[in-house]
């Protein structure tokens, strides 16, 4: 059993290779926010917000998009952070070499049947997701694009529905709200 230091030197080590890793991207908000900022607040829904102190689910938060989305490999990963870890990041990684469409089908699909850690990262990764879009939403994005987004988000959730009833309750929260998205400066 890892004891709560090499805990924390597991997440400060996920955590830098991420940062890394992730050094010259940006969300695709207004601001261009940095894209670290994403994986950062899913590991800080998973702790505080779900409770979940899983230190290997909560390095594979941060590291949730590092295969889909930078040169990270699987072989990287698993020599850095062992095979459970990388296990739980494949789990959560789609194939871009698919089309999108094909991509959130298969999302939806594979959600009932990924491991207990891994739909606790789909379910922050759509909370986190929902939150910018209400708060700071990518330009461009029309008010139909941004309510398509959530009802796809909550057909993913409903596929992961009973892993953590917390952060279901979260989500549930944010998908009430969707009608605000309307006032987030839609241009006529």
């Amino acid at each position: 059993m890892a004891t709560s230091r090499d805990n924390l030197g597991l997440l400060l080590k996920a955590a830098a290779f991420a940062a890394e890793k992730h050094r010259h991207q940006r969300r695709k908000d207004a601001d261009s926010s940095p894209y670290i900022n994403h994986p950062i607040a899913l590991a800080n829904v998973l702790k505080n917000e779900g409770g979940i102190a899983d230190a290997s689910a909560l390095a594979a938060a941060l590291l949730h998009d590092t295969i889909e989305d930078t040169d990270a490999t699987s072989e990287e990963l698993e020599s850095l952070f062992g095979k459970e870890i990388t296990a739980i990041v494949v789990e959560v990684t789609d194939d871009k070499s698919l089309p999108k469409e094909e991509r959130k089908r298969l999302q939806i699909e594979h959600a009932r049947n990924i491991s207990h850690r891994a739909k606790l990262i789909k379910l922050a990764d759509k909370i986190c997701n929902l939150r910018d879009l209400l708060a700071n939403p990518p330009e461009g994005w029309s008010e139909q694009r941004k309510q398509a987004y959530f009802d796809w988000s909550k057909a993913v959730i409903d596929g992961l529905r009973g892993t953590n009833r917390k952060l279901e309750v979260v989500f549930d929260d944010l998908y009430a709200r969707r009608g605000e998205i309307q006032i987030s400066g839609d241009k006529p």
